[in-house]
């Protein structure tokens, strides 16, 4: 197996593995016993996935998130500078480094010359723009919008300046909670002839992808993803 960073994706949400993920993947995942990791927990709930014969203890998990002291993160490298062993990065949902701490190690990796190796997944990001009809030329991911109404407002319709101004397709997310009311706060702050598409739970069960107008949005029943990942798109 080729020494290297291993940028492993998982399921969007309780997806069936086989559906989302390659065969290829669970070759790669067996041979590597180092892993850096948003969350040990449902790391190891997605390698028992992977592979139910995997010897968790035997396993190594370095932990990559918001706590984590980023002065120490170019040591979770080490087994594989130092000792040539392959290393594994997994994110709590869809691809590592995409919108992802794990880009950190990454730009770690390639600054000291590291193989790096992306593998096949998932991706909500891309996935929404391919099912929105908008332009997948140039867009932009903006994360998430300021919680504060008028200056998520001021964010919205500076994003809506860039739809028309730039022909750029403009993403962001939301907590799931807090859907219902970034999508009222859209429809009352855009033009009525701005496209409003609305990507929810992607590849799962509940999966949910309309695009419409705000005029059209706000004559339709709002979906009910209170609970489920959503992706928001606006194009002109």
């Amino acid at each position: 197996m080729e020494s290297a960073l291993y940028l492993i994706p998982v399921t969007l949400g309780e997806t069936e593995i086989e559906k989302v993920l390659p065969s290829y993947n669970h070759d790669v995942i067996v041979g590597i016993k180092h892993f850096i990791v948003e969350n040990i927990r449902s790391a190891r709930r997605f390698l028992k996935k992977v592979e139910k014969s995997i010897d968790i203890d035997e396993l190594t998990f370095y932990e990559l998130n918001r706590h984590t002291d980023m002065k120490f993160i170019g040591d979770y490298l080490k087994p594989l500078e130092k000792d040539g062993l392959p290393v594994g990065i997994i994110s709590e949902a869809g691809c590592p480094a995409i919108a992802d701490p794990g880009a950190d190690v990454v730009a770690i990796a390639q600054k000291k010359n590291l193989r790096v190796i992306p593998l096949v997944g998932p991706s909500s990001i891309i996935m929404s723009v391919m099912a929105s009809g908008f332009n997948g030329q140039s867009f932009a991911f903006n994360g998430y919008l300021p919680v504060e109404v008028p200056q998520r407002i001021k964010a919205l319709k500076k994003l809506e300046g860039k739809i028309y101004n730039e022909n750029q397709t403009q993403l962001f997310i939301e907590t799931p909670y807090r859907n219902a009311k970034m999508i009222e706060t859209i429809l009352n702050s855009l033009r009525p002839d701005t496209k409003l598409c609305i990507a929810a739970g992607i590849t799962c069960g509940e999966e949910y992808i309309k695009t419409k107008t705000v005029a059209q949005w706000k004559k339709e029943k709002i979906p009910e993803i209170g609970k489920v990942p959503a992706i928001f798109l606006l194009y002109k």
